[in-house]
């Protein structure tokens, strides 16, 4: 019955395609006749007006002479540029789109025999012989009836006939699997033939569809076929040959998919042997794969002396890749130098580049050359002094693609740039790590700082090239910015975890006090060099707020815990003299800085400076204070005396001086920070420090504080006075003008 079934449902899906095919054909040839009988109007519609325009041709004729000897400067429609390229992935979900139907069917095909076979073989209908049979049989069917169907449907017979190379694929695999009818180098070999077969039909067919299918199932035999051990001598043996196969098929017929899919299987192979079993004979095969895969990226290159986009990216990473196995094979097995590998890769492209440079043509692959040659130099470099591998490469890489963006214009390369600089990043904070478990390391020539120094060199160049091409974007702006910070973060932590290595076995506060010191510098230092440096991006009034504040901080908790260490001979002085040196930078940007830039646009500007002068003033006599008197005393009553006694003095002066430059101004915020201040100053006084001194020390402060207070008042009066005179005169010179 079931034997029944399925022949009346072939009978009638046989009678229903005729019939359709029948009606297919029908219409194709009304179609052409259709057309032939339009083309034949149109020639002589045409004819009958180029007969009637042949006069004005004439008269025309010596303007088309003129126009014809314009000035070589002239653009003719041929030498307009052309329209871009469709984008290879909106035509891919295109093929998809409209041939959908029939891969879904092909698929559904493949698994019905499948279904059919098996439910064959659960109701012992064949052995295992026949099980095999069937499938080739089927696979063979699919493909001789794609063959017949190939000239009026190409792209549904190269869906088709791949169909049937699955089947070829799986039953191979089933049978050497499952049944064991073959041995794995009979299994082997007639997936081999199959892969022949397949690429020759796709040869034949001129179908780059086809030879996806095929391509990918040669890259895949060697896991079908798979018994767990590993004989990866053989594998890449027949890997190097099937790369071989494919180059010759990319140079004949220009087929880009066919690299990609074999770089892509290539590497994953390549990867995992480096990984899982490293041995010396993996340097031969990325050696070959190297040299297959860049002869593929050249293609166009040599016949055409351009490089497309697809041809770039695929140097950039044939380059680097390779560099990352052949060099970490070498340090596994500890082989040496390493810097012949990179230097030899730079050296290939030299070549190309003098090729370039002897012709006179500085295009894009003379860019290409340019940056690809200069980046392996500095992957050389980075190796030669033990740089961490991952870092630098993904470091440099990230900076080529940056650069070979702004020769070419190509979006892809900002793209990848965009994804591979967070891993540059994340590389980076691996590579940082090691400081905690590391040995004795030189002052800065050691391989965590050349890692970093790779990193902050690549990172600043990237800096320039993004500032260079952002134009009216606002999302490039805007990355730029975030980019900007990164970069700058990156610079400082570098230096930063250089020197706390360093400093290590000193105590907390020396090494607080020197973090403090450089990070006061570093943002000083951005703050002159960003006009210099053009980096407009660097955001200029943040950078004043944070100064500010790690001047409060500094001052207030790196200082005192110097102090505190020195009163009790844990340090020398010398730390504390080192430590003094922030106010370089800190009176320098009081005096030179802030007057010069628009800083007071908000009344937080204000406030902030006052605070970190006042905190800075009183903190600093204080320490001069307790280290004057350290001997002989004790540091909390020290500081005691010196809250009650002199610090609201120093309060008191601090409070006069903002009054008078906010009254000599007119910046009344200036005045209210003083007031403020002689508030704070009045509060402390009466609701702490009284009850805390002894009569004398009352006395004095007291009377030291009421002379100051009213001594602020009189200069506050004379200036107020002033300034109404001021005021006066010049109402009156303006009454007196209308009058002359």
């Amino acid at each position: 019955m079931m034997y029944f079934l399925i022949i009346i449902l072939i009978f009638v899906i046989f009678v229903i395609f005729n019939h359709l095919n029948h009606r297919v054909r029908r219409l194709e040839k009304e179609i052409s006749e259709l057309r032939k009988e339009f083309n034949g109007s149109t020639a002589r519609k045409i004819k009958g007006i180029n007969e009637n325009e042949t006069a004005e041709a004439v008269q025309h004729q010596g303007q088309d002479q003129e126009l014809s000897a314009a000035p070589s400067g002239v653009l003719l429609p041929q030498d307009l540029p052309h329209p871009p390229q469709n984008d290879r992935l909106r035509i891919i979900a295109e093929f998809l789109k409209q041939n959908a139907l029939t891969i879904t069917g092909i698929f559904t095909l493949v698994l019905g025999i499948g279904y059919f076979v098996k439910y064959a073989i659960d109701r012992n209908w064949l052995g295992e012989t026949a099980r095999a049979a069937i499938g080739f049989v089927a696979g063979a069917a699919l493909i001789t009836v794609s063959h017949f169907l190939r000239k009026n449907y190409s792209v549904f017979s190269s869906i088709v006939t791949g169909g049937g190379v699955a089947v070829f694929y799986f039953t191979a695999t089933i049978g050497f699997r499952e049944y064991h009818l073959f041995s794995q180098n009979t299994a082997f070999s007639v997936i081999c033939l199959i892969t022949l077969v397949s690429l020759s039909l796709s040869y034949y067919y001129k179908s780059e569809t086809l030879i996806i299918f095929s391509l990918s199932g040669g890259f895949l035999a060697p896991l079908m076929i798979s018994t767990g051990e590993s004989n990866y001598l053989f594998l890449f043996t027949y890997i190097t040959v099937l790369n071989i196969g494919m180059l010759a098929i990319a140079f004949l017929k220009s087929w880009k998919s066919v690299g990609w899919i074999a770089f892509f299987f290539t590497s994953i192979y390549l990867l995992f042997w480096t990984v899982e079993k490293t041995e010396i004979s993996g340097v031969y095969f990325y050696l070959a794969g190297y040299l297959i895969f860049y002869l593929f990226a050249l293609q166009h290159y040599f016949k055409k002396e351009i490089l497309t986009s697809s041809d770039i990216l695929m140097l950039v990473l044939v380059n680097f890749t390779s560099i990352t196995g052949l060099v970490y094979i070498f340090n596994t097995l500890q082989y040496g130098p390493v810097i012949i590998f990179p230097a030899g890769f730079a050296l290939v492209n030299l070549g190309l580049l003098f090729r370039e440079y002897s012709r006179k043509n500085f295009g894009v692959p003379y860019s290409v050359f340019t940056g690809i040659a200069a980046g392996l130099m500095t992957v050389a470099f980075a190796l030669q002094f033990q740089a961490h591998l991952i870092t630098s490469i993904w470091a440099i890489e990230a900076t080529l693609l940056l650069f070979i963006w702004k020769k070419t214009g190509h979006a892809i390369f900002r793209s990848c740039f965009y994804a591979l600089f967070p891993l540059v990043i994340i590389a980076q904070i691996i590579s940082w790590a090691a400081y905690t478990n590391a040995g004795h390391l030189a002052i800065l020539f050691n391989p965590v700082f050349l890692t970093s120094f790779i990193t902050m060199v690549t990172t600043f160049v990237n800096l320039i090239l993004l500032r260079k091409h952002t134009g009216n974007d606002k999302g490039a702006y805007l990355f730029e910015k975030i980019f900007t910070v990164i970069s700058g973060l990156i610079i400082y932590l570098a230096f930063l975890f250089e020197m706390v290595y360093h400093i290590a076995s000193k105590p907390q506060t020396v090494i607080f006090s020197m973090a403090m010191l450089f990070s006061i510098c570093y943002v000083f230092l951005l703050l002159i060099l960003r006009k210099k440096l053009k980096l407009d991006t660097l955001p200029e009034k943040p950078l004043l707020y944070l100064f500010l504040i790690l001047i409060i901080i500094n001052t207030s908790t790196a200082g005192t815990g110097l102090v505190s260490d020195y009163f009790i001979e844990k340090i020398p002085s010398a730390y504390y003299m080192a430590y003094l040196f922030y106010s370089i930078p800190f009176v320098y940007t009081l005096v030179k800085i802030l007057p010069a830039l628009d800083f007071f646009s908000t009344r937080v500007s204000y406030w902030l400076v006052a605070t970190a002068a006042v905190t800075a003033v009183s903190f600093e006599t204080y320490h001069l204070y307790a280290i004057f008197n350290a001997p002989d005393s004790d540091l909390i009553k020290t500081g005691r005396h010196f809250s009650m006694l002199y610090l609201p003095v120093i309060w008191a002066i601090a409070a006069s001086i903002f009054i008078y430059k906010g009254l000599r101004t007119h910046k009344k915020e200036y005045s209210r920070a003083g007031f403020s201040l002689l508030a704070l100053m009045i509060l402390k006084l009466y609701a702490y420090d009284v009850w805390e001194m002894d009569n004398v020390s009352r006395i004095i402060a007291f009377i030291i504080l009421g002379i100051i207070l009213l001594f602020s008042s009189l200069i506050f009066q004379r200036l107020k006075k002033i300034i109404s005179n001021i005021v006066d005169n010049k109402n009156e010179h303006s009454h007196e003008k209308p009058g002359e």
